[in-house]
């Protein structure tokens, strides 16, 4: 937007790969902000086609620094953003897909709550859902995750490390972090996937704020590197006949890592609970070893869903109780 201010606290981190198709109408509206960041700094995963034509025409133009930078080989997803995000100066980091548009002012209302309140580790917000075309799926971010007015008031009440410690909810298309949170969290452990790292370990420090505005439009389309599914009914249904015990195995491994973070952190996590983290993973990991055969599951399962271990550390909750009498092993 001409004649914006800029606000010199906020950067950028944006990450691309072969994203020709939608990156323009990003970068413009990262341009049409009410309050404009202090520098955008790209970061390119191995783009064979005309990404990098598109980020240097728009940085000639652009109304705030541009940093462009070309990994020599691709790292993935994780260790892009985290290689953009280090390169970053600001205090307060704002994650950008190479394939959304936002709201224009997306900055202004993170900013917002983070001037309200100073103890805010991170905000994420809603997004509007749309296709390849930019049109409205019908639907948003938050209610595709089907987040619930009783994790909404727990993290209202100061215990967003036990909401996310039982399933992520921050997509980090929305999120904006402060930059402590970055040098604390980093170097990413390779089991974890950079927006619910990030989302955790700020979770550990302070509180966090859930925007109940769609400031984004999150497109899904058949190239994203992470999207979102609909949860609809046959959805559900067909994750109860999917194999899991693989996925139980990642999360519990994932799971001792933040256990291991939290031990060896250089900082205080005053909001983290090690007690939860240490009976996650070992909750996971009695899933994971469960018996092939689904009648000798029964018996344990059915003697530890009583403990309520399946509500507090379970993303699905009770429905994770049939999904583990039901999955092939």
């Amino acid at each position: 937007m001409p004649g914006a201010p800029v606000d010199a606290r906020v950067s950028v981190s944006l990450c691309t790969y072969n994203g020709e198709a939608f990156l323009g109408d990003q970068l413009a509206s990262i341009a049409r902000q009410t309050v404009l960041p202090g520098e955008i700094v790209i970061s390119d995963d191995g783009s064979t086609d005309g990404t990098s034509v598109i980020v240097e025409r728009f940085a000639a133009t652009s109304p705030v620094p541009v940093r462009f930078l070309r990994n020599p080989t691709a790292l993935g997803v994780t260790r892009n953003f985290e290689r953009a995000i280090r390169a970053t100066v600001g205090d307060l980091v704002v994650l950008s897909d190479q394939d959304d548009v936002w709201r224009p002012d997306r900055l202004e209302r993170a900013l917002a709550a983070f001037d309200a309140r100073p103890e805010l580790q991170l905000v994420c917000s809603d997004a509007r859902l749309v296709g390849a075309d930019g049109a409205p799926l019908g639907t948003t971010l938050f209610a595709s995750l089907s987040i619930g007015p009783h994790e909404r008031d727990r993290i209202r009440a100061g215990d967003a490390f036990g909401v996310l410690l039982r399933r992520n909810l921050v997509t980090g298309a929305t999120a904006m972090f402060r930059r402590a949170v970055f040098d604390a969290a980093a170097p990413f452990p390779a089991p974890w996937v950079h927006d619910e790292w990030l989302a955790i370990v700020a979770a550990s420090r302070g509180p966090i704020e859930f925007l109940d505005e769609p400031l984004v439009d999150y497109r899904q389309h058949g190239a994203n590197q992470i999207g979102i599914v609909e949860p609809t009914l046959a959805y559900k249904i067909s994750r109860l006949i999917q194999p899991g015990r693989q996925r139980n195995r990642d999360i519990a491994d994932r799971v001792a890592g933040l256990a291991s973070w939290l031990d060896d952190a250089r900082e205080p996590a005053p909001r983290a609970d090690p007690s939860a983290v240490v009976a996650k993973a070992a909750f996971e990991r009695f899933r994971a070893d469960l018996a092939p055969a689904r009648w000798r599951r029964i018996l344990p399962v059915m003697l530890r869903a009583p403990r309520g271990e399946y509500q507090r550390y379970a993303s699905q909750g009770a429905l994770d109780i049939v999904r583990d009498l039901l999955q092939p092993a």
